[in-house]
Protein backbone atom coordinates (compact mmCIF):
# COMPACT_ATOMS: atom_id res chain seq x y z
CA UNK A 1 0.00 0.00 0.00
CA UNK A 2 1.48 3.67 -1.15
CA UNK A 3 2.13 5.57 1.89
CA UNK A 4 0.08 8.80 2.84
CA UNK A 5 1.58 12.00 1.46
CA UNK A 6 2.98 14.05 4.45
CA UNK A 7 2.38 18.17 4.26
CA UNK A 8 3.79 20.43 6.91
CA UNK A 9 2.14 23.45 7.38
CA UNK A 10 4.22 25.84 9.25
CA UNK A 11 3.04 28.87 11.54
CA UNK A 12 3.97 31.67 13.93
CA UNK A 13 1.03 30.22 16.00
CA UNK A 14 -2.69 30.17 16.31
CA UNK A 15 -3.35 32.96 17.22
CA UNK A 16 -7.01 34.61 18.08
CA UNK A 17 -8.12 35.46 14.41
CA UNK A 18 -9.74 34.25 11.54
CA UNK A 19 -6.27 32.80 10.21
CA UNK A 20 -5.33 30.49 13.23
CA UNK A 21 -8.79 28.83 13.29
CA UNK A 22 -9.01 28.39 9.24
CA UNK A 23 -5.83 26.29 8.70
CA UNK A 24 -6.63 24.11 11.71
CA UNK A 25 -9.80 23.73 9.86
CA UNK A 26 -7.77 22.71 6.97
CA UNK A 27 -5.12 20.61 8.01
CA UNK A 28 -8.18 18.44 10.05
CA UNK A 29 -9.95 18.09 6.50
CA UNK A 30 -6.60 17.28 4.52
CA UNK A 31 -6.37 14.55 7.02
CA UNK A 32 -9.68 13.64 6.81
CA UNK A 33 -8.15 12.89 3.34
CA UNK A 34 -5.56 10.82 4.26
CA UNK A 35 -2.47 13.85 4.19
CA UNK A 36 -0.19 12.95 7.08
CA UNK A 37 -0.32 16.78 8.55
CA UNK A 38 2.10 17.83 10.72
CA UNK A 39 1.12 21.46 11.98
CA UNK A 40 4.95 23.49 13.13
CA UNK A 41 4.14 26.16 15.79
CA UNK A 42 6.59 28.58 17.23
CA UNK A 43 4.18 29.29 19.39
CA UNK A 44 1.95 26.55 20.84
CA UNK A 45 -0.59 28.57 23.61
CA UNK A 46 -3.88 29.00 21.66
CA UNK A 47 -7.80 28.07 22.22
CA UNK A 48 -7.34 26.89 18.89
CA UNK A 49 -5.12 23.81 19.57
CA UNK A 50 -8.19 21.67 21.19
CA UNK A 51 -10.05 22.33 17.42
CA UNK A 52 -6.94 20.30 16.35
CA UNK A 53 -8.36 16.96 15.29
CA UNK A 54 -6.63 13.37 15.64
CA UNK A 55 -5.12 13.06 12.41
CA UNK A 56 -2.80 16.36 12.74
CA UNK A 57 0.48 15.69 14.81
CA UNK A 58 1.70 19.54 16.67
CA UNK A 59 5.03 19.71 16.47
CA UNK A 60 6.40 22.60 18.73
CA UNK A 61 9.39 24.05 17.07
CA UNK A 62 9.14 27.10 19.77
CA UNK A 63 11.34 29.97 19.04
CA UNK A 64 11.66 33.70 19.62
CA UNK A 65 13.16 34.44 16.26
CA UNK A 66 12.92 33.78 12.60
CA UNK A 67 16.47 32.81 12.79
CA UNK A 68 17.09 30.94 15.67
CA UNK A 69 14.05 28.97 14.47
CA UNK A 70 15.78 27.75 10.95
CA UNK A 71 18.27 24.91 12.31
CA UNK A 72 15.32 23.60 14.13
CA UNK A 73 12.86 23.21 11.26
CA UNK A 74 16.24 21.95 8.85
CA UNK A 75 16.18 19.30 11.66
CA UNK A 76 12.40 18.45 10.99
CA UNK A 77 13.15 18.46 7.26
CA UNK A 78 15.81 16.11 7.76
CA UNK A 79 14.14 13.74 9.85
CA UNK A 80 11.02 13.43 8.45
CA UNK A 81 11.29 14.12 4.65
CA UNK A 82 7.95 16.10 4.41
CA UNK A 83 6.34 16.12 0.85
CA UNK A 84 5.55 19.34 0.63
CA UNK A 85 5.78 22.50 3.26
CA UNK A 86 2.87 25.45 3.12
CA UNK A 87 3.66 28.43 5.50
CA UNK A 88 2.23 32.05 5.65
CA UNK A 89 3.53 35.37 7.15
CA UNK A 90 6.60 36.33 5.62
CA UNK A 91 8.86 35.75 8.80
CA UNK A 92 7.74 32.39 9.26
CA UNK A 93 8.43 32.21 4.78
CA UNK A 94 12.05 33.13 5.14
CA UNK A 95 12.69 30.57 8.14
CA UNK A 96 11.20 27.61 6.09
CA UNK A 97 13.30 28.74 2.86
CA UNK A 98 16.36 29.37 5.18
CA UNK A 99 15.71 25.71 6.86
CA UNK A 100 15.77 24.14 3.27
CA UNK A 101 18.99 25.53 2.39
CA UNK A 102 20.15 24.32 5.66
CA UNK A 103 18.61 21.09 5.40
CA UNK A 104 19.59 19.86 2.08
CA UNK A 105 16.63 18.49 1.07
CA UNK A 106 14.52 19.54 -2.20
CA UNK A 107 10.93 19.98 -0.53
CA UNK A 108 8.89 22.18 -2.43
CA UNK A 109 7.54 25.03 -0.13
CA UNK A 110 4.52 27.06 -0.50
CA UNK A 111 3.28 30.09 1.09
CA UNK A 112 -0.33 31.64 1.43
CA UNK A 113 -1.11 35.33 1.59
CA UNK A 114 -3.37 36.33 4.01
CA UNK A 115 -3.26 40.21 3.69
CA UNK A 116 -2.83 43.23 1.58
CA UNK A 117 0.88 43.68 2.09
CA UNK A 118 1.49 46.63 1.11
CA UNK A 119 -1.59 47.77 4.08
CA UNK A 120 0.27 46.01 6.45
CA UNK A 121 3.54 47.40 6.07
CA UNK A 122 1.87 50.96 5.87
CA UNK A 123 0.93 50.10 9.47
CA UNK A 124 4.25 49.65 10.86
CA UNK A 125 7.48 52.32 11.84
CA UNK A 126 9.43 53.12 8.51
CA UNK A 127 12.40 51.20 9.48
CA UNK A 128 10.52 47.80 9.90
CA UNK A 129 8.69 48.24 6.90
CA UNK A 130 11.83 48.96 4.84
CA UNK A 131 12.89 45.65 6.72
CA UNK A 132 10.03 43.42 5.84
CA UNK A 133 9.87 44.52 2.58
CA UNK A 134 13.52 43.73 1.58
CA UNK A 135 12.87 40.23 3.11
CA UNK A 136 10.10 39.25 1.42
CA UNK A 137 11.34 40.63 -1.60
CA UNK A 138 14.25 38.51 -1.63
CA UNK A 139 12.93 34.96 -0.40
CA UNK A 140 9.58 35.39 -1.64
CA UNK A 141 10.83 34.38 -5.23
CA UNK A 142 12.15 31.37 -4.20
CA UNK A 143 9.00 30.02 -3.14
CA UNK A 144 7.79 26.77 -5.16
CA UNK A 145 4.35 28.11 -5.46
CA UNK A 146 2.56 31.10 -4.04
CA UNK A 147 -1.65 31.54 -3.25
CA UNK A 148 -3.34 34.73 -2.33
CA UNK A 149 -7.07 34.59 -0.63
CA UNK A 150 -8.58 37.08 -2.48
CA UNK A 151 -7.92 38.86 -6.15
CA UNK A 152 -6.64 42.08 -4.77
CA UNK A 153 -4.40 40.22 -2.22
CA UNK A 154 -2.55 38.38 -5.15
CA UNK A 155 -2.44 41.65 -7.11
CA UNK A 156 -1.06 43.56 -4.32
CA UNK A 157 1.48 40.83 -3.61
CA UNK A 158 2.80 40.92 -7.19
CA UNK A 159 3.02 44.42 -7.75
CA UNK A 160 4.76 45.04 -4.40
CA UNK A 161 7.24 42.50 -4.60
CA UNK A 162 7.48 42.67 -8.14
CA UNK A 163 6.62 38.82 -8.93
CA UNK A 164 4.64 37.87 -12.31
CA UNK A 165 0.87 37.88 -11.93
CA UNK A 166 0.35 34.23 -13.12
CA UNK A 167 2.82 32.78 -10.26
CA UNK A 168 0.20 33.76 -7.65
CA UNK A 169 -2.77 31.25 -7.46
CA UNK A 170 -6.18 32.57 -5.94
CA UNK A 171 -7.62 30.28 -3.14
CA UNK A 172 -10.14 31.78 -0.83
CA UNK A 173 -10.08 30.91 3.17
CA UNK A 174 -12.09 27.79 3.92
CA UNK A 175 -14.78 29.86 6.37
CA UNK A 176 -17.76 27.69 6.02
CA UNK A 177 -16.90 24.48 7.84
CA UNK A 178 -19.20 21.39 8.02
CA UNK A 179 -19.79 22.10 11.77
CA UNK A 180 -20.90 25.75 11.39
CA UNK A 181 -24.71 25.61 11.81
CA UNK A 182 -23.99 23.31 14.69
CA UNK A 183 -21.75 25.99 16.51
CA UNK A 184 -23.80 28.58 15.81
CA UNK A 185 -27.29 26.47 17.51
CA UNK A 186 -25.77 27.06 20.53
CA UNK A 187 -27.30 30.23 22.89
CA UNK A 188 -24.61 33.39 23.38
CA UNK A 189 -23.38 33.59 26.83
CA UNK A 190 -24.27 37.78 26.66
CA UNK A 191 -27.20 38.66 28.19
CA UNK A 192 -28.47 41.06 25.44
CA UNK A 193 -29.55 38.35 23.38
CA UNK A 194 -31.84 36.88 26.40
CA UNK A 195 -33.13 39.86 28.08
CA UNK A 196 -35.78 41.45 26.12
CA UNK A 197 -33.96 44.30 25.15
CA UNK A 198 -33.35 46.07 21.77
CA UNK A 199 -31.71 43.93 18.82
CA UNK A 200 -27.93 43.51 18.94
CA UNK A 201 -25.47 44.97 15.72
CA UNK A 202 -22.03 42.80 16.04
CA UNK A 203 -18.71 42.95 14.87
CA UNK A 204 -16.18 41.02 15.70
CA UNK A 205 -12.26 41.29 15.14
CA UNK A 206 -9.08 42.34 17.17
CA UNK A 207 -9.36 45.50 19.01
CA UNK A 208 -6.61 46.97 16.65
CA UNK A 209 -5.73 49.51 14.55
CA UNK A 210 -6.90 47.24 11.05
CA UNK A 211 -10.35 46.57 12.10
CA UNK A 212 -10.92 50.65 12.74
CA UNK A 213 -13.90 50.13 15.48
CA UNK A 214 -13.82 54.05 16.32
CA UNK A 215 -15.45 54.65 13.20
CA UNK A 216 -18.28 51.66 14.08
CA UNK A 217 -18.59 53.30 17.20
CA UNK A 218 -19.19 56.54 15.78
CA UNK A 219 -21.60 55.28 13.45
CA UNK A 220 -23.37 53.78 15.70
CA UNK A 221 -23.37 56.95 17.40
CA UNK A 222 -25.02 58.48 14.64
CA UNK A 223 -27.29 55.34 14.54
CA UNK A 224 -28.98 56.00 17.57
CA UNK A 225 -29.41 59.72 16.88
CA UNK A 226 -31.25 59.10 14.26
CA UNK A 227 -33.99 57.42 16.39
CA UNK A 228 -32.75 53.50 15.77
CA UNK A 229 -32.69 51.81 18.86
CA UNK A 230 -30.00 49.35 18.98
CA UNK A 231 -27.26 47.81 21.11
CA UNK A 232 -23.60 47.06 19.31
CA UNK A 233 -21.47 44.46 20.30
CA UNK A 234 -18.26 44.25 19.70
CA UNK A 235 -16.39 40.73 20.15
CA UNK A 236 -12.83 40.44 20.22
CA UNK A 237 -9.53 41.71 22.71
CA UNK A 238 -6.79 43.66 21.69
CA UNK A 239 -4.83 46.51 22.65
CA UNK A 240 -7.10 49.60 21.62
CA UNK A 241 -9.34 48.25 24.84
CA UNK A 242 -9.06 50.94 26.79
CA UNK A 243 -9.23 53.30 24.10
CA UNK A 244 -12.09 52.15 22.29
CA UNK A 245 -14.10 52.24 26.08
CA UNK A 246 -13.04 55.94 26.72
CA UNK A 247 -14.69 56.77 23.38
CA UNK A 248 -17.89 54.61 24.26
CA UNK A 249 -18.00 56.84 27.51
CA UNK A 250 -17.30 60.04 25.31
CA UNK A 251 -20.43 59.27 23.12
CA UNK A 252 -22.64 58.92 26.55
CA UNK A 253 -23.03 54.63 24.91
CA UNK A 254 -21.98 52.81 28.39
CA UNK A 255 -25.76 51.15 28.23
CA UNK A 256 -25.70 50.34 24.36
CA UNK A 257 -22.35 48.97 23.55
CA UNK A 258 -20.31 46.30 25.09
CA UNK A 259 -16.64 44.68 24.76
CA UNK A 260 -16.96 41.18 26.33
CA UNK A 261 -13.77 39.87 24.85
CA UNK A 262 -12.68 37.27 22.48
CA UNK A 263 -15.29 34.61 22.15
CA UNK A 264 -13.60 30.70 20.85
CA UNK A 265 -17.56 30.42 19.23
CA UNK A 266 -18.51 33.46 17.59
CA UNK A 267 -21.44 32.02 15.50
CA UNK A 268 -24.09 32.15 17.94
CA UNK A 269 -23.87 35.47 18.23
CA UNK A 270 -23.42 36.05 14.41
CA UNK A 271 -26.61 34.08 14.00
CA UNK A 272 -28.97 36.20 16.50
CA UNK A 273 -27.35 39.47 15.44
CA UNK A 274 -29.94 41.44 13.35
CA UNK A 275 -26.60 42.59 11.42
CA UNK A 276 -23.01 42.57 11.67
CA UNK A 277 -20.76 44.97 10.57
CA UNK A 278 -16.54 44.99 9.37
CA UNK A 279 -14.90 48.60 9.92
CA UNK A 280 -12.02 47.38 8.73
CA UNK A 281 -9.14 49.73 7.31
CA UNK A 282 -7.64 46.49 4.96
CA UNK A 283 -8.34 42.79 5.39
CA UNK A 284 -6.99 39.55 3.74
CA UNK A 285 -10.58 38.69 2.63
CA UNK A 286 -12.82 39.46 5.68
CA UNK A 287 -13.79 36.29 7.04
CA UNK A 288 -16.55 37.48 9.10
CA UNK A 289 -18.32 38.68 6.46
CA UNK A 290 -18.51 35.40 4.90
CA UNK A 291 -18.91 33.67 8.57
CA UNK A 292 -22.51 35.81 8.51
CA UNK A 293 -23.81 34.99 5.16
CA UNK A 294 -23.54 31.66 5.87
CA UNK A 295 -25.73 31.99 8.98
CA UNK A 296 -28.27 34.29 6.83
CA UNK A 297 -27.33 37.47 8.76
CA UNK A 298 -27.21 40.64 6.64
CA UNK A 299 -23.89 42.64 6.51
CA UNK A 300 -22.35 46.04 5.61
CA UNK A 301 -18.86 46.75 5.24
CA UNK A 302 -15.86 48.66 3.98
CA UNK A 303 -14.91 48.61 0.93
CA UNK A 304 -11.16 48.10 1.94
CA UNK A 305 -8.57 46.02 0.11
CA UNK A 306 -8.84 43.35 0.07
CA UNK A 307 -11.95 40.95 0.00
CA UNK A 308 -15.48 42.68 0.59
CA UNK A 309 -16.31 43.54 -2.62
CA UNK A 310 -15.32 40.00 -3.95
CA UNK A 311 -17.19 38.67 -0.82
CA UNK A 312 -20.34 40.72 -1.42
CA UNK A 313 -19.92 41.14 -5.44
CA UNK A 314 -20.04 44.84 -5.43
CA UNK A 315 -22.31 45.17 -3.10
CA UNK A 316 -25.25 42.85 -4.62
CA UNK A 317 -24.87 40.66 -1.14
CA UNK A 318 -24.38 43.23 1.38
CA UNK A 319 -23.94 47.38 0.97
CA UNK A 320 -20.11 48.54 0.39
CA UNK A 321 -18.93 51.91 2.37
CA UNK A 322 -15.67 54.08 1.87
CA UNK A 323 -13.39 53.13 4.99
CA UNK A 324 -13.48 55.68 7.77
CA UNK A 325 -16.20 57.72 7.03
CA UNK A 326 -18.65 56.98 10.24
CA UNK A 327 -21.34 58.81 8.11
CA UNK A 328 -22.19 56.05 5.06
CA UNK A 329 -21.51 53.42 7.66
CA UNK A 330 -24.42 54.79 9.58
CA UNK A 331 -26.74 55.25 6.44
CA UNK A 332 -25.69 51.93 5.37
CA UNK A 333 -26.50 49.99 8.38
CA UNK A 334 -29.99 51.99 8.52
CA UNK A 335 -30.81 51.16 5.20
CA UNK A 336 -30.01 47.24 5.84
CA UNK A 337 -31.80 47.22 8.94
CA UNK A 338 -34.60 48.85 6.92
CA UNK A 339 -34.60 46.48 4.09
CA UNK A 340 -32.61 43.22 4.94
CA UNK A 341 -32.33 40.77 2.26
CA UNK A 342 -33.67 36.92 2.57
CA UNK A 343 -31.34 34.73 4.35
CA UNK A 344 -31.67 32.45 1.47
CA UNK A 345 -30.02 34.52 -0.99
CA UNK A 346 -27.11 34.94 2.01
CA UNK A 347 -26.27 31.56 2.86
CA UNK A 348 -25.99 31.00 -1.14
CA UNK A 349 -23.93 33.33 -2.03
CA UNK A 350 -21.31 32.23 1.20
CA UNK A 351 -20.96 28.54 -0.86
CA UNK A 352 -17.89 29.19 -2.68
CA UNK A 353 -16.24 29.37 0.25
CA UNK A 354 -16.71 25.83 2.05
CA UNK A 355 -14.14 23.60 3.24
CA UNK A 356 -14.10 20.78 1.26
CA UNK A 357 -14.26 22.89 -1.61
CA UNK A 358 -11.22 25.08 -0.82
CA UNK A 359 -9.29 21.71 0.72
CA UNK A 360 -9.98 20.28 -3.00
CA UNK A 361 -8.29 23.72 -4.39
CA UNK A 362 -5.16 23.39 -1.91
CA UNK A 363 -4.99 19.62 -2.62
CA UNK A 364 -4.53 20.47 -6.66
CA UNK A 365 -2.21 23.49 -5.96
CA UNK A 366 0.30 21.30 -3.42
CA UNK A 367 0.02 18.25 -6.06
CA UNK A 368 -1.62 16.28 -3.40
CA UNK A 369 -4.42 16.02 -5.01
Amino acid sequence: MAQAKCLAMVLADLARGGIGKMRVHLANEFARRGIRVDLLLARTESPYLELVGPGVRVVDVRTSHALFGAPRIARYLRRERPDVVLTQRSRVNAMVLRARALAGVAVPVYSTFNTNQTAQLASLTPRKARSQLAQMRRFYPRNDGLIAISQGVADDAAKLLGLERARLRIIFNPVVTPGLSEQAAQTPEHPWFHDGGPAVILGVGRLEPQKDFPTLLDAFARLRAQGADYRLLILGEGKLRAELQAQIDRLGLQAQVALPGFAVNPYPYMAQARLLVMSSAWEGLGNVLVEALALGTPVVSTDCPDGPAEILEGGRYGRLVPVGDAGALATAMAATLAAPLPAAELKAAAQRFTLPTIASAYLDALGLA
